[in-house]
């Protein structure tokens, strides 16, 4: 994009978006023009946007409609990438948090002359800017982000009179031994944790990311054009290779002849065999708990945060969605007066993007008092109105914002994922999908013993770097 682009829609959006980006008061003089925004996204219906956008509306006379269209998870990113490409997508859309590296190209980052570096930081939770923040801008904002929590089994947890969950991994195995059951045949009846196997444990690549960040591994070079994950590193006066140690940790407990065994690849899929009682802890995200809890409405089961290497700093892992602003695309003028929709330029139409996820994600900076619409009407705003708290007392989501964190760590079922959630990193992932299947089938070759812990590592790196380098 050229620099005096650039400039002017940081200008622009600074002049137009005052009011509705809590920069100044009451607008006097009505906009000129109207355009309409469209918003893809997953999993929320158009209901829970409903109050937001009239909301909305109401502090900015330059918008005419703002659609919610609801897609599919299974062929969301495609449809999504197709639309791009054919110039008729949606203004704003949601992107996952390890999809920079394809979308890139395809977004318009807000400019830092507009959400500074140091308001993004202050809002949203650090691995949001470690995802979406550079020297462009930000590229997408998040609503909510959800970080790996530990679920466990109070029944099984009381008969074995074990008292508290595991606060670390060595407290983990431990647990794990107590609850995990064998029938005559050495059969496992009950598992104390579903880990170390890759195709029947939801999340299974998410937890193996997990551990070796906290074991810091360094996952990439600073460069991003190559992996290190299977590289030596200097540790505590040793030399060790943390991402190798993060690996056999997970793969033991799927080796029945290892002292921490309680999963294997014949066992039910992870989520089956906790909802059926049979399964002790297993990590995942928060939004398993509705899940769970539809399947077994008996099932005496809560949520701890997730066990910690002893004497570490703090890690959890990542996962969650973000709005983003397409970079190209004819702004969407229809029923509009032709004289109003003549004047809306795309860099107006980023603009008005951008105004309206700043609205709907940040923390409201000043009240508005009325707008006046293009028609000359005044319209009441609701004062106290905070889009992105309604957005998350709806859906029960765990916040993105900092403040909001603050108000829900003390929450009996979100309170261990908004802790998890001020600790979570994540690492650049050129091709995510294309990560996690290798990361899968390095778990799967050491499980079936085609592979050395050392090797099945090393080749992942390889594959991994060749994406990078392309």
């Amino acid at each position: 994009m050229k620099l005096k682009s650039r400039i002017f829609l940081s200008m622009f959006i600074i002049a137009s978006l005052v009011v509705v980006s809590g920069f100044g008061c009451k607008q006097t003089n009505p906009k000129k023009y109207l355009i309409n925004l469209e918003v893809w996204g997953l999993f929320d219906d158009q209901d829970t946007f409903a109050e937001i956008i009239d909301n909305y509306k109401k502090t900015n006379p330059n918008i005419g409609k703002i659609t919610y269209k609801k897609l599919m998870p299974d062929t969301y990113k495609q449809e999504v990438m197709d639309a791009l490409a054919a110039g008729n997508g949606p203004d704003i859309f949601l992107i996952q948090n390890n999809w920079l590296a394809p979308f890139a190209n395809k977004i318009y980052p807000a400019p830092l002359t507009f959400l500074t570096e140091k308001r993004f930081k202050d809002n949203f939770v650090d691995v949001v800017a470690q995802d979406f923040l550079n020297t462009d801008g930000a590229y997408a904002v998040p609503l909510s982000v959800d970080s790996l929590g530990l679920y466990y089994n109070k029944d099984l947890f009381n008969a074995a009179g074990i008292t508290n969950p595991p606060k670390d991994w060595n407290e983990f195995v431990e647990t794990s031994r107590k609850l995990t059951k064998l029938d005559a045949s050495n059969q496992i009846v009950i598992s104390g944790a579903a880990m170390g196997t890759a195709y029947n444990i939801n999340r299974s690549t998410d937890i193996l990311n997990l551990l070796m960040l906290q074991n810091q591994t360094e996952m990439i070079d600073a460069t991003g054009g190559r992996a290190m994950f299977d590289q030596i590193a200097k540790k505590e006066g040793r030399s060790s290779i943390p991402g190798q140690e993060a690996l056999d940790f997970y793969t033991q407990f799927a080796n029945s002849s290892s002292s921490q065994y309680s999963w294997n690849s014949k066992m039910h899929y992870s989520t089956d065999a906790f909802s059926e009682g049979t399964l002790g802890m297993m990590v995942n995200y928060s939004w398993q708990m509705d899940t769970i809890a539809k399947k077994s409405p008996k099932l005496n089961f809560a949520v701890a945060p997730v066990p910690q290497l002893p004497e570490s700093v703090p890690v959890n892992y990542a996962n969650y969605w973000a709005f983003a602003v397409a970079k190209n695309k004819t702004p969407d003028t229809a029923g509009i007066p032709p004289a109003q929709a003549a004047l809306v330029t795309n860099d107006i139409r980023v603009a008005e993007a951008w105004g309206f996820l700043l609205y709907l994600t940040t923390k409201p900076e000043q009240s508005v008092a009325t707008s006046t619409g293009v028609s000359g009407a005044g319209q009441t705003v609701n004062l106290n109105f905070d889009p992105a708290k309604n957005y998350l007392e709806k859906t029960h989501k765990v916040a993105a914002r900092r403040d909001l964190i603050e108000q829900q760590k003390t929450d009996a079922k979100l309170g261990p994922f908004a802790e998890g959630n001020l600790i979570a990193k994540n690492w650049y992932q050129i091709n995510s999908e294309a990560i996690e299947y290798l990361f899968a089938d390095m778990i799967n070759q050491v499980n079936r013993g085609q592979s050395s812990v050392a090797d099945a590592l090393k080749t992942a790196a390889v594959a991994v770097s060749q994406m990078m380098s392309k």
